[in-house]
């Protein structure tokens, strides 16, 4: 997608796509925005289709518009300050999605380029549109745009009036009876409009202390260049002194009333009830909505109920001309960090903590003011509310907080030897492709790993490989949901399980929110641990965990050693340890968790564009699920013989990337001891992966970049 500025030699360009586009009216013409250019510094933008280079651009591949003035000692954009409306106009085809993508490029640029720290927003109400067109509107929204003002317009709707107040057609009857007459301002006549301009500039000055936004001279200038769209309809007396009159702006649908303003005599006779009974009635039927204008002043915060009441005697209720403001540092599709960062060069993050939790503001930090004001900061309110919330989430019936993914696992396997009887060298079968933490966890536990390796399909634990490594020692098997993705093979291993007595757990520490037949990891076997770790797919703002599990016993047990092992404070029943979640932990994950499903639908997304558009033989891509909810796709791991060499390459052209994981376990010196057998695919999947930015903040734009890259890398 390729955004260029405004100039005079893309006049022609700009109004013809306006006179196409799906929002354009005249109002949105260069020969209306142009007449008042020396008041307002223009950085209107146009943006062109992702799909042609820069050299090749044409008005094929032009595809949005932005109209729009910046203010330089405000750091701001407009949209634009000198027209009624100025919101994103675009072309009939344009979908949701790239309405998404338009924004954010845009933003980017006034970052990029003016600096700009703030974006006011005044979009074009839905009447003007000539087909549903509020994309902008849920854009905005996902920017995180507040509603900085609100005009309220009266609108008739022509097919659908409301019946016209007795008193509005009594006065127009007055009017006619007393020999007023309609007249509407011939071509080029103007004398009447000079005529006009006088009467409705003593009625503003007089009753409300301002004058006409347009000066006549302007007013006829725009007449003469939108002879169409612009009339003045006036009364005149029988002395054919004019003594009301309004200015219509005609667009497609409708007609807006602008520049009301009755004398003295009008007002008595009723000369304005006349002449809009005749715009309303007669004037207008092919119009969908006559707009009345706003009532409305100081943003909206003052209603005008005398003026609003007349205009709603004709028949008309309320539209809102909507305003709002972005702040462009706190924003949910612009990411500050791919603003580049050095001229030319694009840098596409691995993961933007910072970026991510800023699309969670101002909730994020109310929730942490709210838990610090509590008093309350350990095993408090927000802790018990947490752990609930999941519960419900993942359709377990315990959930116990703990401070971190590897203590849950720890903390599972500790109560079952308590509960079960276990010996110190009792064995958990564990894949040997995992994060080291699997492994500690058994250890610390006093219990013996026994590493196998995994399908090299989907990575993750293998069914056969579980079946040759049982032994008469063996009491668990720990399946990991690596990458976010659900062993496949877990209702194959839980029978094998239940015929040799064995408990299965599960390491979800990257799994959440994935689905199996149904039911989300976590409930696919016995208990389940996870990790709040701040890069997960649910993360806290610093380590946290939990232990998930249908045995009310074994969350007893969890619980009490997670407390020192006291469920009563000062009375011990076990060897604990302290492994407890603060509360503005717990209160960050209650933000971030109603949104868990959305962001992960974001993920796949993004996972799906990858799988679709790298076409390089030298990738291995991962394997796409049969059901999409069976991924979360936490990590997007791609696997290539030339793995360092291609990450070298992306570093260079602005993409992180990581190993997950560079050194496998068994390759540890902490675990130089442990007895294991060949392992060489756990071994070839540690030398080759490579995991590829994805979050829920990453643009399609950027996967599409890092697609380019990929597919021209060679050895």
């Amino acid at each position: 997608m390729t955004i260029l500025p405004y100039s005079i030699n893309k006049r022609e360009t700009w109004n013809k796509f306006v006179e196409e586009s799906k929002q354009g009216t005249f109002l949105l013409d260069r020969n209306f925005m142009d007449y008042h250019a020396d008041r307002f510094f223009d950085c209107s933008l146009l943006v062109y289709s992702d799909d042609v280079t820069e050299t090749e651009l044409n008005d094929e591949s032009l595809i949005a518009l932005f109209p729009a003035n910046w203010v330089e000692k405000d750091k701001t954009v407009y949209s634009h300050q000198g027209l009624t409306y100025g919101g994103l106009i675009t072309k009939a085809s344009v979908t949701q999605s790239e309405v998404l993508k338009i924004m954010q490029k845009i933003l980017m640029y006034y970052v990029g380029y003016l600096g700009a720290r703030t974006l006011v927003y005044k979009a074009i109400p839905y009447i003007y549109s000539k087909v549903p067109s509020q994309e902008d509107l849920y854009a905005l929204f996902r920017a995180g745009a507040q509603l900085e003002g609100c005009g309220v317009a009266t609108v008739l709707s022509v097919a659908n009036p409301l019946v016209m107040r007795t008193l509005r057609v009594r006065k127009a009857k007055k009017a006619l009876e007393s020999g007023f007459y309609i007249e509407r301002m011939r071509e080029g006549d103007e004398a009447c409009l000079r005529e006009y301009w006088q009467v409705l500039g003593d009625v503003l000055a007089t009753y409300h202390n301002t004058s006409p936004v347009h000066t006549a001279d302007e007013m006829a200038l725009l007449m003469r260049r939108f002879p169409k769209n612009i009339r003045l309809f006036v009364v005149r007396d029988t002395n054919a002194r004019i003594v009301s009159g309004i200015v219509v702006f005609e667009t497609e649908n409708v007609a807006h009333i602008q520049y009301i303003a009755s004398a003295a005599e009008g007002r008595k006779y009723g000369a304005l009830d006349l002449l809009l009974r005749h715009i309303c009635g007669e004037k207008y039927r092919d119009k969908e909505f006559i707009d009345f204008g706003i009532s409305t002043e100081n943003g909206g915060h003052y209603l005008n109920e005398g003026l609003i009441f007349q205009k709603e005697g004709f028949g008309g209720r309320a539209v809102c001309y909507d305003v709002y403001k972005v702040e462009l540092k706190r924003n949910r599709l612009l990411k500050m960090s791919e603003i580049a960062p050095e001229a030319g060069r694009r840098c596409v993050p691995f993961l933007d903590l910072k970026a991510i939790n800023e699309s969670y503001e101002p909730e994020l930090s109310d929730s942490m003011m709210r838990a610090m004001q509590s008093g309350r900061y350990l095993l408090g309110v927000e802790n018990k509310a947490f752990e609930q919330e999941w519960s419900n989430y993942i359709g377990a019936t315990n959930t116990v907080l703990c401070a971190n993914g590897l203590d849950a696992l720890t903390l599972i396997l500790r109560a079952y030897k308590i509960l079960r009887g276990w010996h110190d060298g009792d064995e958990v079968i564990v894949p040997a492709n995992t994060y080291i933490a699997s492994i500690l966890a058994i250890r610390e536990a006093g219990l013996k790993p026994v590493l196998v390796e995994p399908d090299i399909r989907d990575y993750n634990i293998h069914l056969k490989e579980c079946q040759k490594a049982l032994t008469e020692k063996t009491r668990a098997i720990m399946v990991v949901h690596l990458y976010g993705r659900v062993c496949c093979d877990i209702n194959n291993i839980k029978t094998m399980a239940g015929e040799n007595n064995l408990v299965v757990i599960e390491d979800a520490a990257q799994a959440h929110g994935a689905q199996w037949q149904g039911r989300r990891a976590g409930r696919l076997g016995d208990a389940a641990g996870f990790s709040f770790y701040p890069g997960k797919n649910l993360g806290a703002l610093g380590d946290a965990g939990c232990v998930v599990t249908d045995d009310d016993e074994l969350a007893h047990v969890v619980r009490s050693m997670a407390n020192y092992g006291s469920s009563m404070k000062y009375v011990n029943e076990y060897e604990g340890i302290n492994s407890r979640t603060d509360e503005i932990q717990a209160a960050a994950l209650r933000v971030k968790l109603p949104r868990l499903d959305i962001d992960n639908e974001h993920r796949r997304q993004i996972a799906r564009k990858y799988m679709n558009g790298i076409k390089n033989p030298m990738i291995i891509l991962p394997l796409w699920p049969q059901d999409d909810q069976e991924c979360v796709w936490h990590l997007f791991p791609i696997r290539c013989a030339e793995r360092d060499s291609l990450q070298k390459y992306l570093s260079e052209a602005g993409v992180q990337t990581l190993i997950h994981y560079p050194i496998a376990p068994h390759k540890q010196e902490a675990l130089k001891h442990l007895e294991h057998g060949p392992l060489p695919l756990t071994q070839r999947i540690h030398e080759e992966e490579l995991s590829l930015p994805i979050s829920p903040i990453m643009t399609e734009d950027d996967a599409e970049f890092v697609i380019n890259l990929l597919n021209k890398f060679v050895k």
